[in-house]
């Protein structure tokens, strides 16, 4: 049984390209059964194939003693197959309140993390590359594939937990928990039980515990392995499929490049396969917003629906993204571009573009220098020196100098005056307030709101100059790199 499943997970990594040899993997393992597996595993692979092997633990500081004996466990269990041990502690029911983030959310950020940190501390100047292994299982795969179904997905869904995904690898995924639990019996080594696994807390719980025994016994014995099957073929055609959409989406776009603009041919989209068109267009909008989280099957058909709509016409989408057909030199163009590039008023300024380190001229403020710090080498004189060692307990309110949350910013930061749309983030229960009503709520003469230049990420306001600061972006404990904006030069 050992040296099958030591055959069967080999194949898979080797299928796959997981690891070459000379790699430095680093292994999360819980002290459960199934990262237990992934740990005695990957110690046979990296004696074949010259891999530097790291186990990590993460204390999430949530079930107290039973994690410090899970802690205690690892430790032990790395010992005794030496593999060198990291233990990372971290308050992930403090970090989710701060984060607005559900524990199970919480969790897994903090987790991966870790891993990469201690990934990054491994490598050093080694050759070769870094990877994270982490344990999910078949019986994982399938109970994500069964939760997306029943939520409503797409081929992306459908195909489940990838095996490889960046620098995380997933080398027991072809195991079932059953083998899993055998492979370690007969190889004499005990795991942990996490006893919030029983419960049903969270719906995949409910489905692992409820849902797939049931299948199991009354619908159809080896139900897991058919839908990791299932879930792997899909996983091929959505990369087939992909790949056809990309080259759909640049047969329809049109001739020249405009920044922040895509403008596709409606006969080259009315041309394609339906399926290949609403993916051309799902594409197109990837290139003008961050994010298509709201993005709906009904949004996509009111877009296609706008492809056979006579002369110029219209469609607004979430992100402030507008779709627009019209006729052009003959043809029929659809433009997708963002409201505001649209909405620009004569003689409005144009937003002021920041270079991080670097300085700007703002209009109104003055010379704005912009400086990276790290939390932990904060320079004498600072005013943050001991704060994150615990040294200090407060943040120095200066007027002419700001610290942000420099790991909480996504987008390009700009100077600019209001737009419609832009908000603050209020409050310790991260609400948000409009900036209009800010502004009169802080009796700023109506005259005065469209010239004041305010600190932006898109919408979301970081600073205005004089008032306040966001709440999202304040520097905490928990902040490893720190945007330091100071005006005029000046403390």
């Amino acid at each position: 049984m050992g040296q099958e499943i030591i055959r069967k997970v080999r194949g898979y990594v080797e299928k796959y390209r997981m690891v070459l040899p000379g790699d430095t993997v680093v292994a999360g393992v819980s002290g459960g059964a199934d990262s237990v597996c992934l740990l005695l595993l990957l110690k046979e692979l990296a004696e074949e194939m010259r891999l530097r092997l790291v186990g990590v633990h993460v204390n999430h500081g949530i079930r107290g003693a039973e994690a410090e004996r899970d802690a205690a466990f690892v430790k032990e269990l790395c010992a005794r197959f030496e593999v060198p041990y990291v233990l990372v502690e971290k308050d992930v029911k403090a970090y989710a309140k701060r984060a607005r983030l559900s524990e199970e959310e919480a969790g897994r950020e903090v987790r991966y993390r870790a891993f990469e940190r201690v990934l990054e501390e491994h490598m050093g100047g080694m050759e070769g590359k870094g990877k994270i292994a982490v344990a999910h299982n078949a019986n994982d795969q399938a109970e994500t594939v069964l939760f997306h179904l029943l939520r409503g997905a797409g081929l992306a869904g459908l195909s489940g937990i990838r095996p490889v995904r960046g620098r995380v690898i997933r080398p027991v995924l072809c195991l079932k928990r059953e083998e899993i639990e055998a492979y370690l019996r007969e190889r004499e080594v005990s795991f942990c039980i996490d006893r919030t696994n029983m419960e049903d807390t969270y719906t995949r719980n409910r489905i692992r515990n409820h849902i797939f025994p049931y299948v199991e016994k009354e619908v159809c014995h080896g139900a897991v392995g058919h839908i990791c099957e299932a879930a792997e073929l899909v996983a091929e055609a959505e990369e087939y499929i992909r790949r056809q959409a990309q080259e759909a989406y640049l047969r329809c776009l049109m001739d020249g490049k405009k920044e922040g603009v895509v403008e596709f041919d409606v006969g080259g989209l009315l041309a394609e396969a339906p399926f290949l068109r609403r993916q051309a267009l799902l594409l197109g909008l990837g290139q003008v917003t961050d994010g298509r989280k709201d993005i709906s099957a009904c949004h996509m058909k009111e877009m296609e629906a706008l492809l056979g709509k006579e002369g110029s016409k219209q469609l607004s989408l979430p992100y402030g993204v507008v779709v627009r057909k019209e006729p052009l030199k003959g043809l029929q163009r659809l433009t997708i571009r963002k409201e505001e590039k649209e909405r620009l008023e004569e003689g409005k300024p144009d937003p002021i573009g920041i270079l991080i380190p670097g300085e700007a001229e703002v209009p109104g403020v003055g010379k704005v220098a912009f400086t990276l710090l790290e939390s932990d080498r904060m320079p004498a004189g600072s005013g943050l020196e001991g704060f994150f060692s615990g040294n200090s307990q407060f943040i120095p309110q200066k007027s002419y100098t700001k610290w942000f949350d420099y790991d909480r910013i996504t987008k390009s930061l700009v100077f600019r005056i209001r737009e419609k749309g832009d908000y603050f983030t209020v409050h310790g229960n991260r609400s948000r307030k409009k900036l209009k009503d800010y502004m009169i709520d802080e009796k700023i003469p109506r005259e005065q709101r469209d010239k004041i230049y305010i600190l932006a990420e898109g919408n979301h306001v970081l600073w205005v100059p004089g008032y306040r600061i966001s709440e999202y972006y304040k520097v905490t404990r928990e902040t490893k790199h720190i945007l330091q904006v100071q005006l005029g030069g000046g403390l």
